[in-house]
């Protein structure tokens, strides 16, 4: 995961700044799962890493711009680890498995949800890069799940990406239970889909 881990730093970094700033996104991680949100600061983070307060800004220019890295990992653990754009043979079946897969990953992880959709979601222009990066992974995976070509696919990915952004902070803010919010996901993939596949076949 060490080549991932990089794709919001413009510059190079050597092996042991590598390992330190993947060693601050692990401790801003753990202490995201511990408490939530308010649990990471930027003094914590340090602590728990080893290294000097000030090293946290040396790669992360804020809190929110730290948890969005942490939320980057979290992405690639969730979707890449678990091969989920490989389950099914239609692209209906294999979205809808990495949309679900996607939920019941952040249901099982709670405080650690609610805090990267906080940082995500926040208006830090710090963030917008890395968000940027984090929405385009993922949507490069739900193009990678529907494999197959369908009309209107860049439009398609986007509205998939509300909908998931939507099901996670059902997730974290509103506590929906995770088979409820799977089942919006499966419903959502599959009506998006359709829709668009209709719009090819109407006279």
């Amino acid at each position: 995961m060490s080549g991932d881990m990089r794709f919001t730093v413009t510059r190079t970094l050597s092996k042991d700044q590598q390992a330190r700033r993947e060693r601050l996104i692990d401790s801003a991680r753990e202490l995201a799962l511990e408490g939530g949100y308010a649990a990471v600061t930027m003094h914590d983070v340090a602590d728990r890493a080893g290294v000097a307060r000030a090293t946290v800004y040396r790669y992360f220019a804020t809190k929110d711009h730290l948890l969005t890295e942490v939320a980057a990992a979290w992405a690639h653990r969730a979707i890449d680890d678990i091969g989920a754009v490989e389950i099914g043979e239609t692209p209906q079946e294999r979205l809808t498995a990495l949309l679900e897969r996607i939920v019941y990953v952040a249901a099982a992880e709670p405080t650690l949800t609610s805090a990267i959709i906080q940082a995500v979601t926040s208006d830090d222009s710090s963030v917008d890069d890395p968000r940027t990066v984090l929405f385009l992974f993922l949507r490069d995976r739900l193009s990678t799940a529907i494999g197959d070509p369908v009309p209107e696919r860049d439009d398609v990915e986007i509205v998939l990406g509300h909908v998931l952004l939507s099901a996670l902070v059902s997730l974290a803010s509103l506590r929906q239970p995770a088979d409820e919010v799977a089942a919006m996901v499966r419903t959502a993939g599959r009506l998006v889909l359709a829709g668009a596949l209709a719009a090819t076949s109407a006279p």
